[in-house]
């Protein structure tokens, strides 16, 4: 028998009043994602006072769902609460290929309408594609799923060397640990670099990662000529 867990909201002692940060669960669901997210945005904090953020899961359809590692998930949230949202976070995607519901991506296309900031870790850029959200947008995701975007959307700039694009309101990170380098980058952005130190120290993770995904990408190493190859040991 599998067991449950359930999803629940930021229950600091102190009320919040920060930006609301919505992120979805799904049949599937990266778990290792979905937990940077829930980590930086809606671990109880309370030396940052009433202005962090507000955190809520946001279950995509009927559950219970599955979640990676065998975990089954139990969300107190449906579609609904995307209206409340002040960013919502895609942690990862069941396939590249697979189909995103209708349903979502009415309610991701009406968030960004609204100007709500719309976020993807990994293989989440699939629901942002999927929604049109990144047509004529430079994004990133995975290595590994760089060609099978740019592919199947070629109104998409993919770029494979970073490890995440902030296009201000739509936001994609690479593989993922690069959640973690997006995510501390949105805490930057909102509330300064001294909170968001503050933040990656509580992790143990730099505040800020140099260089990008390319350095993890395997690449061909050139044979040496069989001569060159040094003599066998007597």
């Amino acid at each position: 028998m599998p067991y449950s867990v359930n999803i629940m909201p930021n229950e600091n002692i102190i009320d919040l009043t920060g930006p609301h940060v919505v992120t979805l669960v799904y049949d599937g669901l990266c778990t290792f994602e979905f937990g940077v997210a829930y980590e930086i945005f809606g671990l109880p904090r309370p030396e940052m006072g009433e202005d962090w953020y507000r955190f809520s899961a946001c279950a995509i359809e009927a559950g219970p769902l599955r979640a990676a590692g065998g975990l089954t998930v139990a969300v107190d949230h449906g579609l609904e609460i995307i209206a409340e949202a002040d960013l919502i976070v895609v942690p990862g995607w069941r396939g590249i290929g697979t189909p995103v519901p209708d349903a979502l991506i009415a309610e991701l296309q009406a968030a960004s309408e609204r100007g709500t900031r719309i976020m993807s870790l990994c293989s989440g850029v699939a629901v942002l594609a999927a929604a049109g959200l990144l047509a004529g947008r430079k994004a990133t995701t995975h290595w590994r799923y760089v060609d099978s975007i740019a592919a199947r959307y070629p109104d998409i700039t993919v770029d494979a060397e970073v490890l995440y694009v902030d296009e201000d309101k739509v936001l994609t990170a690479a593989g993922s640990a690069a959640a973690i380098d997006l995510c501390l980058h949105v805490v930057r952005r909102d509330f300064g670099p001294d909170i968001a130190n503050s933040v990656a120290r509580r992790l143990v993770v730099p505040p800020h990662r140099e260089g990008g995904q390319a350095q993890y990408i395997e690449t061909p190493v050139l044979r040496q000529r069989e001569g060159a190859r040094p003599g066998a040991i007597a």
